[in-house]
């Protein structure tokens, strides 16, 4: 009884795997085509508008910001460049430390600005123009 459990259980495993496996397009695709209306409800939404300057919502100023600092302008600047690298690799604490440092550096050298891990007014209007 156990083992006919054990099997049914796996089956149903692979089964939803596979199911998973299958893109959404793919599942689909036999069906009738998107109408243009059902088509831009599925589109992506930008989440600032094109050539809008980005903000977190933390703080809107430009107060030079560098490593031992903390508060609101610390918290925009790990938020922003988490919206750059497309991750969530700094946690928005609001502590310039090592790790936001490094990544200030990192965004620094991406954009060609002058590396010194310092968010001044090239590195924030850079940051705002995500």
């Amino acid at each position: 009884m156990l083992v006919r459990h054990r099997v049914a259980l796996a089956s149903a495993a692979v089964l939803g795997a596979v199911v998973l496996s299958v893109p959404p397009v793919a599942a689909h695709s036999a069906g009738p085509a998107l109408s243009p209306v059902a088509a831009s409800a599925v589109a992506p939404v930008p989440l600032v508008e094109p050539g809008a300057p980005a903000f977190c919502g933390y703080y809107d100023g430009g107060t030079t910001t560098r490593r031992g600092q903390s508060g609101a302008p610390v918290r925009e600047v790990q938020c922003l460049i988490n919206h750059w690298s497309g991750g969530q690799p700094l946690a928005v604490d609001g502590i310039f430390g090592a790790r936001t440092e490094s990544w200030v550096v990192h965004f620094q050298d991406v954009k060609g600005l002058r590396v010194d891990g310092i968010v001044g007014p090239q590195t924030w209007a850079a940051l705002r123009a995500l």
